[in-house]
């Protein structure tokens, strides 16, 4: 498949996976992320221009990761992420994404929908991760991964031009959302052909445990809290330092041009150490927060800083999702309490955290993250012994 800036061949796929699997999970990742990026980044400007307070807009959007935290201990209980699961876990995104059209301008309705669909998306990208690195590798994975990359830069461009009335925003989620759960049902009816390789967790040969990985899972968490000044806080922050908002939008734009560099090219890292990638890929976004930390003004420094995101959150995110895979027998479960515990418990915990810090330190903000991604380099480092 070519859109012009990537080709997916049979050339570059293992023999065990065909073009259309690679292909149709390509298009589920580039509509997928096209979909967060509407929840990310408009959906908060959405609910300030219908009139919500500031404390609600959190409330809402926090309400996304906490469920995301908190959906794995249900698998611990007998449930599983099958493919009745995920044909469920599709709806209720596409429902939860629809709900938000009537309900945008009532709090506690848009709450409940917002929760729909943060089931939905907390079930749904877990079980094509495993899906993708059982038909295509890991060596190869980031060249399917980084049309996710293009589908959130893809439609912040786009929509940014169209974001007339708040109504177009939600109509934009919806329209993601449903074209998600088309290509999601496609990918989930092909496997549903196949044998079902994910095993019970609750089995004695099958058991899924944090424990005799503490260290592991705690480098998880706190690389996520590390990002929480970042995501929530990078555009006001360097905005309130004298750089333009055009500019800023060059920023965060050229991070995700790093990211996809690095899911194209990391192959051969991958055949390293993936414990000791873990540990070096924190300790470079602990300097990544420092260098922001330390040099707001600059120019120069700041785009240095955003180039390591191909680190930070490419290299690394590929090296996680492939020690659990050969870590655990139960790989989606294992990839379903990565996504809980770091981006759910941890995106939480880095946001309320980060917003405490820059009301009340702001100078240090960033030193705040530098060190979370340290306390991520230990973990791994004592994970890696």
């Amino acid at each position: 498949m070519t859109n012009g800036l990537c080709t997916i061949s049979s050339a570059a796929l293992p023999s065990s996976a065909s073009p259309n699997v690679a292909v149709l999970i390509a298009l589920f990742y580039f509509f997928y992320f096209a979909l967060i990026g509407v929840h990310v980044i408009f959906v908060p400007k959405i609910l300030s221009q219908v009139g919500y307070e500031p404390s609600a807009i959190g409330i809402i959007l926090a309400s996304a990761p906490l469920v995301r935290f908190a959906i794995p201990f249900l698998f611990l209980r007998g449930f599983r992420l099958s493919q009745s699961t995920f044909f469920a876990a599709l709806a209720l995104m596409t429902l939860g994404a629809g709900g938000f059209y009537p309900a945008l301008e009532h709090f506690w309705p848009l709450l409940m929908v917002n929760i729909l669909f943060g089931i939905g998306i907390a079930l749904i990208l877990p079980y094509i991760e495993v899906i993708a690195l059982e038909q295509i590798g890991k060596e190869r994975y980031g060249k399917i991964r980084l049309f996710g990359s293009f589908g959130f830069i893809a439609i912040a461009l786009v929509l940014v031009k169209y974001l007339s009335t708040p109504y177009v925003g939600i109509a934009f989620l919806i329209a993601m959302a449903f074209i998600t759960m088309l290509f999601g049902a496609l990918i989930g009816w092909r496997e549903r052909h196949s044998t079902d390789s994910e095993c019970d967790a609750t089995s004695a040969e099958c058991r899924f445990t944090i424990r005799d990985h503490i260290p592991l899972w705690i480098g998880f968490f706190l690389m996520q809290v590390s990002f929480g000044p970042f995501y929530n806080f990078f555009t006001i922050y360097t905005t309130n330092h004298g750089v333009s908002l055009d500019t800023t939008v060059w920023l965060w734009s050229f991070g995700v041009i790093a990211e996809i560099i690095m899911f194209y090219f990391q192959g051969r890292l991958l055949h390293r150490n993936l414990n000791a990638l873990l540990w070096i890929t924190a300790a470079i976004t602990s300097l990544r927060w420092l260098l922001v930390a330390l040099f707001p003004n600059s120019l120069f420094v700041l785009f240095a800083s955003q180039s390591l995101h191909a680190f930070s959150f490419a290299l690394f995110h590929t090296a996680a999702i492939s020690v659990l895979f050969s870590l655990y027998k139960a790989r989606r479960l294992s990839q379903q309490f990565f996504f809980g515990l770091s981006y759910g418990l941890g995106g939480f915990v880095g946001a309320i955290g980060a917003g405490f810090v820059y009301q009340y330190t702001p100078a240090y903000l960033f030193v705040a993250g530098a060190i979370a991604a340290l306390g991520a380099t230990f973990a791994f480092r004592v994970n890696n012994r």
